[in-house]
């Protein structure tokens, strides 16, 4: 049994890996970014995953999981998006609410109790963030989608996904009504480098780093 601290670096690594331009290794900064961690933190925990065979590890290139790390990592992913689901489709929570008590809990349940929520939510293919989630043999879907700062002027489009879970910025998206499955239009530039947003027939604005981690199709 893979201890809380190496299932977390394993799913921080290969979130990293699915979100990343190109396949290629995780940088030590890039992981230390991503868990609020020392660089020298995560250097140690990357020999220990070496050592472990869940990585390989080259200092100053990086990291990437062998195939026993990325099997460990898929399976904490798909325990914490669907307890996501659960807790938002189940107990009502908004999905501002669920990502903490989704990472507390991905530890403590077991893959046989996953597999009984994943039946009980009908086999989803998306968590309440818009985000795939890994089938019980491992497979994920890839995003087609882009960022809403790429998106043409004037067309439609509808919210896929967004890629920052903290609850200021969800809370932030649900006031201008862009949450998942939400369809609006880009309908210009604001003179301070935002976007102005037109949902359901009014007119919301976004910052253009608030606009980027927003997806649509």
């Amino acid at each position: 049994m893979a201890s809380l601290t190496v299932e977390n670096y394993l799913k921080t690594i290969l979130q990293l890996t699915l979100d990343g331009p190109a396949a290629g290794p995780i940088a030590t900064g890039q992981i230390a970014a991503a868990l609020n961690v020392a660089p020298g933190t995560v250097t140690s925990m990357l020999k220990t995953l070496a050592d472990s065979g869940l990585a390989t590890y080259t200092p100053y290139e990086g990291v990437r999981l062998t195939a026993a790390g990325e099997t460990l990592a898929m399976r904490v992913i798909r325990r914490h998006r669907l307890i996501e689901l659960f807790l938002v489709q189940t107990l009502g929570l908004s999905w501002d609410e669920v990502h903490d008590e989704a990472e507390n809990m991905e530890h403590a349940v077991s893959d046989w109790l996953v597999d009984r929520i994943d039946a009980k939510l009908g086999f989803p293919s998306v968590d309440p963030h818009g985000d795939p989630i890994p089938t019980s043999d491992g497979a994920i879907a890839s995003p087609v989608d882009g960022p809403l700062t790429e998106h043409p002027l004037g067309l439609p489009f509808r919210v896929t996904r967004v890629v920052d879970q903290s609850p200021e910025f969800l809370r932030r998206l649900s006031e201008a009504g862009l949450e998942i499955g939400a369809r609006g239009s880009l309908a210009g530039a604001t003179t301070d480098g935002g976007f102005a947003i037109r949902v359901d027939l009014e007119q919301h604005r976004l910052s253009a780093e608030e606009a980027s981690k927003v997806m649509v199709q």
